[in-house]
């Protein structure tokens, strides 16, 4: 496992583009199982959670010609229903093929799937309306095997917003005969592109986005070439590096649509922030004050997957910040370890509290998560003198090549 030495107080000034998003391209790419011909998705991103999807995907049969900016994947010959335990228990989104390989054999087998440990993420909504569909589920010794032979049409509510649970009942209804309806779907922008993804395909998808979402069965799909949508977090965590270093930063390929929560509360502040199309330059003197009290939400608001992130930046903001983690249990791993570089911090329940402002200092962290493996790598970037962060790899399952970008804007990061 890597080691990033990352070295503190130096001003970022410079571009950075955003790559495209690891959360839509995970489904979209498990969505290519339903078409028997060519499907090619632009401008791919190699995180590692992306391959670890193209390995699942090679092991059900898929074809697949990778090239440095594009993905060709033909699932003609793909047989296979059975998602291993050792590649489905390394990645969470393995969750997303059990709609695929239904619609497309009938039948999916998977191991419970691994990814962060953050917290309880059960799947039992995505099995819950499999069953009212017509499924036939059979849980026992870590695998699910869902039987999808009989499945029709139907109408299913979500009891919770879930985005994964969207996206696969989505794609199990895609080839059922008649009309199927969502209610109480995930918002989510990334869902709103996997169904122009399936749409682009030939299939009969309205409401994308939208918390009801109407699927008319089609008999088929055809071969597609596909671009997804810019990935929002990495454009939130960019936006917060210069409240933390100072500077100025020309942040590409955005929607700032995707990002209104996070642009509020930095307006907000003591930055500058400009919104040009597809651009966003954030710059600030790196004296910055504390957000008050933030919530992560479902769609459209403050997502849970920048909470880290702001958590670090709110340790360098003069005043008190309040975060409420509403989705995940387990989500304040990276408090301890910014506790050791002199941040003062303390967390009761679901709720952080953050005194920002006092001085901070490197110190020998270790990363327990994606997101939390970011917050560090943030902080450090503003402590006096040099961190050390173990496990540094995690970074690498949802940035491409993030201490290679910083670098290039002023940050001074070593591999060791």
């Amino acid at each position: 496992m890597s080691k990033l030495k990352v070295y503190g107080k130096n001003n970022l000034y410079g571009s950075l583009n955003v790559d495209t998003a690891k959360n839509a391209l995970l489904p979209i790419l498990a969505g290519s199982l339903l078409c028997d011909e060519d499907i090619i998705v632009d401008k791919i991103t190699y995180y590692d959670d992306i391959n670890k999807m193209l390995d699942i995907l090679k092991s059900l049969g898929v074809k697949i010609k990778e090239y440095e900016h594009y993905v060709i994947l033909n699932a003609s010959n793909a047989g296979n229903f059975e998602v291993s335990q050792e590649l489905s228990g390394s990645l969470r989104a393995s969750i997303f093929l059990l709609g695929p390989l239904i619609s497309r054999l009938g039948m999916a087998k998977v191991y419970y799937p691994g990814g962060c440990n953050i917290g309880s993420r059960p799947i039992n909504i995505h099995l819950q309306l499999l069953e009212e569909l017509g499924a036939k589920i059979l849980d026992q010794h870590g695998y699910v095997y869902v039987d999808g032979k009989n499945m029709k049409c139907g109408n299913v509510h979500l009891p919770f917003p879930s985005v994964g649970a969207t996206e696969n009942i989505i794609m199990a209804s895609v080839f059922l005969k008649g009309t199927t309806k969502i209610y109480g779907c995930a918002k989510e922008p990334e869902i709103e592109d996997l169904c122009n993804f399936l749409n682009s395909m030939g299939a009969k998808i309205k409401g994308g986005g939208s918390d009801y979402i109407e699927i008319e069965g089609v008999k088929r799909l055809h071969s597609t070439t596909y671009e997804p949508i810019c990935d929002r977090i990495i454009a939130g965590t960019y936006l917060m590096l210069p409240l933390i270093c100072g500077g100025e930063i020309e942040i590409t390929n955005v929607n700032t649509d995707y990002l209104m929560p996070l642009i509020s509360l930095i307006k907000n502040n003591t930055c500058k922030i400009d919104l040009f199309g597809d651009k966003i330059t954030v710059s600030s003197n790196g004296k910055i004050n504390g957000f008050g009290l933030v919530e992560t939400m479902p769609y459209p608001h403050f997502p849970t997957d920048l909470q880290q992130p702001l958590c670090a930046t709110s340790v360098y903001g003069h005043g008190t910040t309040v975060i409420v983690e509403n989705l995940f249990e387990n989500r304040f791993k990276h408090v301890p370890e910014l506790i050791k570089m002199g941040a003062k911090i303390s967390v009761k329940g679901r709720v952080c509290v953050v005194e920002g402002g006092c001085e901070t200092y490197g110190a020998n962290v270790c990363a327990e998560d994606l997101r939390g493996g970011v917050a560090l790598l943030m902080a450090s970037l503003g402590a006096n003198g040099y961190s050390t962060i173990s496990n540094a790899d995690i970074i690498s399952r949802g940035y491409f090549n993030l201490d290679e970008k910083l670098k290039k804007i002023g940050a001074k990061i070593e591999k060791i």
